[in-house]
């Protein structure tokens, strides 16, 4: 199979992101998240290789941005799942970090996502909104909407995360409940 048209190609630059998380243990997560969304500290990688900004950010609720784009297709001819996953994914678990304290961490368990819309390079800019549902302990629940700049509904997701805490804080809770 010969091309009509030269191939296309995409690169991108990222910092390391090792140093960036170093940062964000020193600080709680509202704080850290309010330093990549200003650009004091690089954003992770996949932000960098999507294009994904911090467009809003509360306490328990993030807004991020994305522009779809022709290299996000899939083999049917619109924007990958994935793609949709990926801010779903990336929007909720930080709206659960922006209520974390300094030192916690946290990890997805689980995503649940649901296609309503498809997106292409047409769409324009959408937004993946994230808000919290519930955050304890040790699990925390939150859920998530992308919508167009029509406030279309394309995606819906939910997740659940384990919330880490420092590893002092666990034998110091240990101590008192002795």
């Amino acid at each position: 199979m010969s091309r009509a048209e030269p191939a296309r190609t995409r690169t991108f630059s990222w910092d390391d992101p090792l140093a960036s998380a170093a940062k964000g243990v020193t600080m709680d997560g509202l704080d850290y998240l309010r330093l990549v969304a200003s650009g004091e500290l690089p954003p992770p990688p996949i932000a960098s290789l999507l294009g994904m900004t911090i467009d809003e950010l509360e306490h328990g609720r993030a807004v991020f941005g994305l522009e779809p784009a022709e290299w996000m297709y899939n083999p049917i001819g619109s924007v990958h799942g994935g793609i949709a996953a990926t801010i779903l994914d990336s929007c909720m678990g930080c709206a659960i970090h922006t209520t974390l304290p300094q030192g916690h961490a946290f990890t997805t368990t689980d995503l649940q996502v649901r296609y309503l819309g498809a997106m292409s390079h047409d769409t324009g800019k959408v937004q993946a909104i994230g808000e919290v549902v519930h955050v304890g302990g040790r699990v925390a629940a939150a859920e998530g909407r992308i919508v167009d700049s029509h406030g279309t509904l394309l995606a819906h997701g939910t997740t659940g995360c384990l919330v880490m805490r420092p590893p002092r804080a666990d034998a110091q809770r240990h101590r008192q409940a002795a």
